[in-house]
């Protein structure tokens, strides 16, 4: 039988944990705080916020393989009234419609973009600068980057596509992400794998495969590899409890530059008391700017969306989100480019930072197959499980 090592009991580390032990391997998971979860986390309490805006992308390889093992559990459906209430702010007004030139983008004939050019120099020859500006800030949604359009054109552009795409493939679990994460950990359990929490590991264990499913920081200190780097976000997040109001938006994209609020009780009641509203949202901030810029852009979102929101809030919390948010590929590079998951030794990685394809969460899904998959000495896994 063989054994497999998993430090980390994030999304990442319990996809590793899973599919090992349903390959017939004896897993164990070591988690350094007292929970599992890792960046998938609910918090407990009145406000069950996630860390940053979350969803569940249905168009993924990590959707199948969830709703096979029954633990995607109910979805919170978001009623049609309220997906009318997106909005958008562009030229400093809010409105209901995208730019025309933004559309542009989106049409089906238009080509793939490039991996060597910029996004915006790619995107600003078919739709001009003010569409093409609109779009990469849209596409902020799935990035949690100050200035999408700086990146890889053809990076931005699929997360750009998955965004908007029609019907939409963002989709909730009811009561956060951390049901989906209990889900998860319950059948790793009946699976036999052992989860050890408060278990911080400082030296990589020997004599057994050891998937390291970490943040790339982590993992850069832990196997003491300088080459564990790769660009990500740096993002203000800003949770907040509203008492209910008619008309409030549904979600609120900022074209004018990256930002993106969401009413995440529009679709799950659960998230709060009755008669308040939780809303959720990630302003992306540069190296050089502060928690207080990105929440005052925060709030002159709110103050478009959200009419009288300051004399509503029952409960708010702002947090910097600080190269966790995802990898992304600058110009000239692809998810190809970043950190290998085979570290060699029997050493691998899992997350979302390193060499795998995917949007947001799929990245930690697809390398945490992978990472299985190089660990029992296989080309790929029998993939009757995903």
């Amino acid at each position: 039988m063989h054994r497999i090592t998993v430090i980390g009991g994030g999304f990442a580390g319990l996809t590793a944990a899973i599919t090992a032990a349903e390959e017939g391997a004896k897993v164990t998971v070591h988690e350094a705080h007292h929970t599992l979860g890792g960046r998938a986390r609910t918090a407990e309490g009145a406000y069950r916020t996630n860390e940053g805006p979350h969803a569940l992308y249905n168009g993924g390889p990590h959707w199948t393989w969830l709703r096979q093992r029954g633990l995607i559990g109910p979805l919170a459906p978001l009623p049609p009234l309220e997906a009318a209430r997106l909005r958008l702010r562009h030229r400093g007004a809010l409105r209901r419609t995208p730019p025309f030139a933004m559309l542009k983008l989106l049409r089906r004939g238009v080509a793939r973009a490039p991996v060597g050019t910029d996004f915006l120099s790619w995107a600003t020859g078919i739709a001009g600068e003010e569409g093409a500006r609109a779009a990469a800030h849209y596409a902020a949604v799935a990035l949690f980057h100050h200035d999408p359009g700086s990146l890889s054109a053809a990076f931005v552009q699929e997360r750009l596509r998955r965004a908007t795409r029609l019907p939409p493939e963002a989709h909730y679990p009811r009561g956060g992400w951390g049901a989906l994460i209990d889900r998860m950990a319950a059948r790793a359990w009946n699976l036999g794998v052992r989860m050890e929490t408060l278990s911080r590991v400082d030296t990589v264990p020997t004599g057994a495969p050891v998937v390291v499913a970490t943040s790339l920081d982590s993992a850069r200190r832990l196997l003491g590899d300088a080459s564990l780097t790769w660009p990500s976000g740096r993002t203000v997040l800003v949770d907040l409890a509203l008492r209910t109001r008619r008309g409030d938006a549904f979600a609120v994209s900022d074209l004018d530059a990256p930002g993106w609020l969401e009413r995440f009780t529009a679709q799950d009641r659960t998230l709060a008391p009755a008669g308040e509203q939780l809303i959720q949202g990630q302003i992306p901030i540069a190296p050089g700017e502060s928690r207080a810029d990105g929440a005052a852009r925060a709030e002159e979102l709110l103050d478009l969306a959200f009419p009288g929101w300051r004399e509503r809030v029952t409960w708010r919390r702002d947090a910097v989100a600080n190269g966790r948010t995802g990898a992304v590929d600058l110009p000239g590079t692809s998810w190809r480019d970043r950190p290998a998951v085979d570290r060699g030794d029997g050493v691998y990685l899992a997350g979302d930072q390193v060499a795998a394809p995917g949007v947001l969460s799929e990245v930690s899904f697809n390398s945490a197959l992978t990472a299985v998959s190089l660990a029992l000495g296989r080309n790929t896994l029998d993939l009757k499980h995903a």
